[in-house]
Formats: C-alpha cells, sequence, structure tokens
C-alpha cells in the first residue's frame, strides 16, 4: 500500500486522544467577541469530540495523527 497524504487543514484543526478519539475547536469565537457574554466565550473555548456522524471523514484526514 502507499503512504496517505495527511489533509493539511485538517491537521490544523483536529487531534486524536491517546484512546484513539479526535477533538476539535468550536466555532464563533474569532471575531465580535464583544457582544457575547463570558459564559458563552468561556463555554466556546473548550474542545469537543468529533462527533459519530463525522468521525470516519475527519479520520481518515488525518491518518498519522
Amino acid at each position: 500500500m502507499p503512504k496517505l497524504k495527511t489533509h493539511s487543514g485538517a491537521a490544523k484543526r483536529f487531534a486524536k486522544t491517546g484512546s484513539g478519539k479526535i477533538t476539535r475547536r468550536q466555532t464563533k469565537m474569532r471575531h465580535i467577541l464583544t457582544s457575547k457574554l463570558p459564559k458563552t466565550k468561556a463555554k466556546l473555548g473548550k474542545t469537543l469530540l468529533v462527533s459519530d456522524a463525522d468521525f470516519e471523514k475527519v479520520a481518515r484526514m488525518i491518518p498519522y495523527a
């Protein structure tokens, strides 16, 4: 089998945990932060796991992560 290429955009956005799950950042934290509540910004700052529906697609893009 040939080597697989990592999708460079996905490599910057996703990371694998030690148990094999994939983490991601949340959206809406780039700009227009003055109108968001501190509670909302604190919640959006946390990382989440990639959903089951998207897991296979993302895992294919970062084969060696």
